[in-house]
C-alpha cells in the first residue's frame, strides 16, 4: 500500500473582539501586489515557528501584525486545509478568539489596513469563500470547538465539513 505523507503547514488565525464585543479586528490585505490574499479581509496570523507551541504563535502574531498583548483567548476550532496554499500546499489551522487584549492596535502592517467592522457586516466584505462557512462558528454560543475540513483546489473550496466534541 502507497502512503502519501501528509506534512502540512501550521498556522493560526485569530479574529480580535472589540471590549464591546460587537466588532472585530481585520486586517484589509492590500499592500503587497503578489500576495494570494490581496484585496481580502481575514483575521491576523500565520506560521507556527519550530520552538513555538500554537498559543504562543498566535499571541507572538497577534503582536508583530497589530501590535497588542492578548490577556484572553479562546481555541474555537482547528481547520485541514488541504491544497490551500499557491502552489497546493496543505495547512492545519488553530482558530482563535481573542477576546481581551493591551494596548492601542496599529492602523495598519507590512500586509495591509486594520480596521474594526461589526460582526453582523462580515458577510458584505471581500474575503476568501471558504471564511463563509467557518466564520459563524468562530463567534457563535457553542463552547465547544469545532474541527474542519476545507479541502481546496484553485483557490476555490471543494467541501466543507466538521465536528464538535
Amino acid at each position: 500500500m502507497w502512503l502519501t505523507m501528509y506534512t502540512p503547514i501550521i498556522g493560526t488565525l485569530g479574529y480580535i473582539l472589540s471590549p464591546d464585543r460587537r466588532q472585530v479586528l481585520l486586517v484589509h490585505r492590500n499592500a503587497r501586489p503578489e500576495d494570494q490574499h490581496l484585496g481580502k479581509y481575514n483575521g491576523l496570523g500565520g506560521k507556527m515557528k519550530p520552538d513555538e507551541d500554537i498559543v504562543s504563535c498566535m499571541k507572538r502574531e497577534i503582536l508583530e501584525e497589530a501590535g497588542i498583548r492578548c490577556r484572553e483567548m479562546r481555541l474555537r476550532g482547528t481547520i485541514n486545509w488541504t491544497g490551500f496554499g499557491p502552489d497546493g500546499e496543505d495547512w492545519l489551522g488553530f482558530i482563535f478568539l481573542i477576546t481581551r487584549f493591551d494596548g492601542t492596535p496599529y492602523t495598519a502592517n507590512e500586509e495591509g489596513e486594520l480596521h474594526w467592522h461589526p460582526l453582523e457586516t462580515l458577510d458584505s466584505l471581500p474575503m476568501w469563500e471558504g471564511d463563509r462557512y467557518f466564520l459563524p462558528l468562530v463567534f457563535d454560543a457553542d463552547p465547544r470547538p469545532f474541527h474542519g475540513h476545507m479541502p481546496y483546489r484553485n483557490g476555490r473550496p471543494l467541501s466543507w465539513d466538521y465536528s464538535r466534541l
